[in-house]
């Protein structure tokens, strides 16, 4: 069986959208539990890794999950779509933004569609129904979930032993941070899966109703597995740090109540954005916590970030589309300028690296003259 030129790029660019969507979920599951010490960073980000390959081997939904997005745009290029959701990966990452991979994917497959067919081929009541309305939901129900547990974590321990509450709270999140990485990846990983296998059935080289096979299994499970490993260290840094104060409860309560939202969703059928889920989680803690320190700022350009992920892919879905038209000619210069932009994010990124050995630390802004001179004269 010859695969075409379209298909390989499709897969291609596919697990490269996986492995991004890797690097930039690691922090919904591994945050809190790297920011309170209950694992080491990279003990924390090879465990998620381990995990989420290992869901992989959860095939049922993979198709489910990417008809989904195949019932939202009808006909796609999900090449395009695929560049413009790895565009948006790439720059929430950079400046350390938590946002949703699949919402991205989203808005890029809708972009692309909309310049190759028209805007009458999304269906936007689907749309509001399956993504706008659950993306809404979603941090707000794990926030009030979130806000709960921790109000009841600190109720229940009130009189326990202040030296050991922190090392058995800090045990269950190590429980807790493990099941969000399996639930991030019997997720995550079925979007890619479903797109080659739908992509492959189009063109011709599976038959109609076929499974995602072996090898597309295994590949987007190594992809998404090897982008959690290498970890989204500045995404790490953000969750676990810059919104509020988060301790061992705290870290718990954050993981146990996204953990409950995402397999009740699961179960019921829902999709939600695990990266809205744990956010949410997490900014409930924070505010179920007495005297919380909530850095709000963070948290509204985290919410910015969200509201403009489906319009930001969908116009670097639309740009791909639209250059792609002309041919082998334009697909070559949105594969050159998507490699540029990435590496243009890459040499920036290095000239402030956060990885494991600074990710729980806190920048420090500096403190304007005007402070130091009221405060104690001029220095």
């Amino acid at each position: 069986m010859v695969v075409s030129v379209l298909v390989t790029t499709v897969v291609v660019t596919a697990l490269i959208f996986d492995f991004t969507n890797g690097f930039h979920d690691t922090a919904n599951a591994m945050a809190t539990s790297i920011a309170t010490g209950a694992l080491r960073p990279k003990v924390a980000v090879a465990l998620s890794a381990v995990l989420n390959l290992g869901a992989r081997s959860c095939r049922s939904r993979s198709r489910r999950r990417s008809r989904a997005a195949w019932s939202t745009t009808r006909r796609s290029l999900p090449r395009c779509g695929l560049v413009g959701a790895i565009v948006w990966n790439l720059l929430t990452w950079y400046v350390g933004l938590p946002s949703s991979s699949s919402h991205a994917l989203f808005g890029g497959l809708i972009g692309a569609t909309w310049v190759a067919a028209g805007s009458d081929a999304v269906r936007f009541a689907k749309l509001a129904e399956k993504v706008l309305v659950p993306a809404l939901a979603a941090p707000l129900i794990a926030g009030l979930a979130g806000m709960v547990a921790t109000y009841l974590a600190f109720r229940i321990t009130r009189r326990a032993t202040a030296s050991r509450t922190p090392r058995g709270f800090r045990i269950g999140q190590i429980a807790s941070a493990s099941m969000l990485s399996l639930a991030h990846g019997t997720n995550d990983a079925q979007k890619t899966m479903g797109i080659i296998t739908l992509t492959m059935i189009s063109a011709g080289t599976l038959p109609k109703d076929s499974g995602p096979p072996v090898w597309v299994i295994v590949s987007a499970g190594v992809a998404i597995a090897l982008g959690t490993y290498l970890g989204g260290w500045r995404i790490i840094r953000t969750l676990g740090k810059g919104i509020t104060d988060i301790g061992a409860p705290q870290g718990f309560a954050a993981q146990a109540s996204a953990t409950a939202v995402i397999l009740t969703s699961s179960h019921l059928g829902i999709a939600l954005s695990t990266t809205h889920v744990c956010s949410g989680g997490i900014l409930g803690a924070g505010l179920g916590t007495p005297q919380a320190k909530v850095q709000w700022g963070t948290a509204g350009r985290m919410i910015l970030a969200w509201v403009v992920t489906l319009p930001a892919a969908g116009l670097a879905g639309a740009f791909a589309g639209v250059v792609a038209e002309s041919g082998t000619f334009g697909t070559i210069v949105v594969a050159v300028v998507g490699l540029a932009f990435g590496l243009v994010i890459y040499i920036r990124s290095r000239r402030d690296v956060v990885g494991a050995h600074n990710v729980n630390d806190i920048p420090v802004e500096p403190i304007p003259a005007e402070t130091v001179e009221t405060a104690g004269g001029t220095r």
